[in-house]
């Protein structure tokens, strides 16, 4: 089985840029999007007709912003659309499917560049996120998460940290959460096989930093520890263009 994940800053966009021709060729079994930007309505006809799958989303109030969306071939047991905090549900930031051997979150976490305040906002969409997955895992549930976190765990996920230690995205309230969050449990599937730096998924589309890498790992895969025996690989699909951000992937058993 195969899941991807793409923070694709704009369907719309994505769809005029002709950039989803990878997509039809690796034809994943799960294929989940953040930052869309659109409601169901607003989405190209030829996407939604593209795969047999079933389809559900999750769209701000404010529209052109946030939004999520999850296409599947496996008919969920039960969806649920938000973590049911109407402060965070109201930015179409999640989407939770249960099927029978785990439960999918594809989440967009909210950027706290803004100010104090919307910092604050994150780290507390940070703890309902995790009350919320943890509740789900202690009562015997396997959990996969995936998404744009919106920070990068540690220096080798990032060209340049020493410049961004006080940016958010590289805080360290930040980056301690994340470890919080995979000690309670939880696994960082891409650093399951792969050591090596210089792997990004986000590069920022004003200075061109993707012609040079200068980039950041900020979109993931977690899974909880006791569903470590199912996962095969991990990957960054950097060469895949359209967004300022690239898919990432897991393959289980």
């Amino acid at each position: 089985m195969e899941l991807i994940s793409w923070n694709v800053n704009g369907i719309r966009a994505v769809h005029r840029k002709g950039s989803l021709g990878w997509l039809r060729k690796m034809d994943p079994d799960i294929f989940c999007m953040q930052e869309t930007k659109a409601s169901m309505e607003q989405f190209p006809p030829d996407i939604l007709d593209l795969w047999d799958l079933w389809k559900f989303f999750s769209s701000a109030e404010r529209k052109g912003y946030s939004g999520v969306s999850t296409f599947t071939r496996i008919e969920p047991l039960k969806v649920e659309y938000g973590l049911g905090d109407p402060r965070f549900d109201t930015e179409g930031r999640t989407l939770i499917t249960h099927f029978s051997d785990f439960i999918l979150f594809n989440i967009y976490f909210p950027n706290g560049k803004r100010d104090q305040e919307r910092l604050k906002f994150k780290m507390d969409f940070y703890e309902a996120f995790l009350n919320k997955a943890e509740a789900y895992r202690r009562s015997g549930k396997n959990i996969i998460v995936c998404g744009d976190v919106n920070t990068a765990h540690k220096e080798i996920d990032l060209a340049r940290p020493k410049e961004n230690s006080d940016v958010s995205g590289f805080l360290p309230i930040e980056r301690d959460w994340i470890t919080r969050f995979l000690e309670t449990g939880y696994l960082d599937t891409f650093r399951e096989f792969h050591e090596e730096g210089e792997q990004y998924t986000w590069w920022d589309y004003v200075t061109k930093a993707r012609e040079r890498n200068v980039g950041w790992r900020i979109d993931y895969f977690f899974i909880n520890r006791e569903f470590r025996p199912r996962l095969v690989d991990a990957f960054i699909l950097q060469d895949v263009p359209g967004s300022d951000h690239c898919p990432v992937g897991i393959r289980l058993s």
